[in-house]
């Protein structure tokens, strides 16, 4: 039997989504493997749609696994998340055909990444934003981000530990908006280079603080070059919010197109 789970977590303690071979380091994949095989007193392994990095948060990961155990949905949901920390949580679950994939049957995946613009670091949720003092303009900001609209080479905002067999991939929708002091940037793609976000990020926000002008975005993008974008931006700020599906894989309407 396959199932998919929608699974939440604060990435803050992890390094990052994936298990490592026997490091000892903490990833949520092995967290959330070792809960779930508790549950089927039997060993799971999860496959996720996409892998985040130290520090960055899940607000709905997919990932699917395979099992002869039988448990209903709600067994599988409440007695894994009674075995995880704090920080990790599973949303729901849905009995799947073995044909669905969490990674490859997603046909979008959605990011968000916040920024508390203003004079005086966070106290409050500084896990979840990334901080600038540097007064932000976010309308120039999500004007200039419209220039990596549609499917390009994106090795300007590739990292260099990026293993990607290429750089191209669509960019289906990027948004920029103030809300108060919390400056949110919102991107969608068809998938995601290594970095690719809190890179363009690290660019936007040159733009935002009147370092460079809007139109440098673009000429950044066609010269597919990494060194001449801005810096990477720190990873507590950002969340996957996660990947989107065809409806005919019946899942909840937030991983639906």
């Amino acid at each position: 039997m396959r199932y998919a789970l929608g699974v939440e977590y604060d990435g803050s303690e992890f390094k990052g989504w994936q298990q490592l071979g026997e490091s000892g380091c903490a990833s949520v994949q092995a967290t959330l493997q070792d809960a779930l095989s508790s549950v089927a007193d039997a060993p799971i392994s999860v496959v996720c749609a996409g892998r985040t990095d130290a520090g960055v948060h899940g607000e709905c990961q997919v990932v699917h696994f395979d099992t002869e155990v039988s448990r209903a949905p709600r067994g599988w949901v409440l007695g894994t998340t009674t075995r995880l920390p704090p920080s990790v949580c599973v949303r729901w679950c849905v009995p799947v055909v073995d044909a669905f994939h969490a990674r490859f049957s997603a046909r979008a995946r959605r990011y968000r990444y916040r920024i508390l613009n203003r004079q005086v670091r966070p106290a409050l949720y500084r896990q979840t934003l990334s901080w600038e003092r540097r007064a932000l303009d976010a309308d120039a900001m999500h004007r200039a981000g419209q220039a990596l609209l549609g499917e390009n080479d994106f090795s300007a905002f590739r990292s260099a530990q990026c293993e990607a067999l290429h750089a191209r991939r669509e960019l289906q929708a990027i948004s920029v908006r103030r809300l108060g002091e919390v400056v949110e940037v919102e991107v969608q793609a068809n998938a995601f280079l290594h970095h690719m976000v809190r890179n363009i990020v690290g660019s936007l926000l040159m733009v935002g603080a009147g370092e460079k002008p809007e139109g440098w975005i673009g000429e950044v993008l066609a010269r597919r070059d990494r060194n001449q974008a801005g810096p990477t931006a720190p990873a507590q700020g950002l969340v996957f919010v996660g990947p989107l599906y065809p409806e005919h894989w019946h899942l909840p309407a937030e991983v639906t197109l």
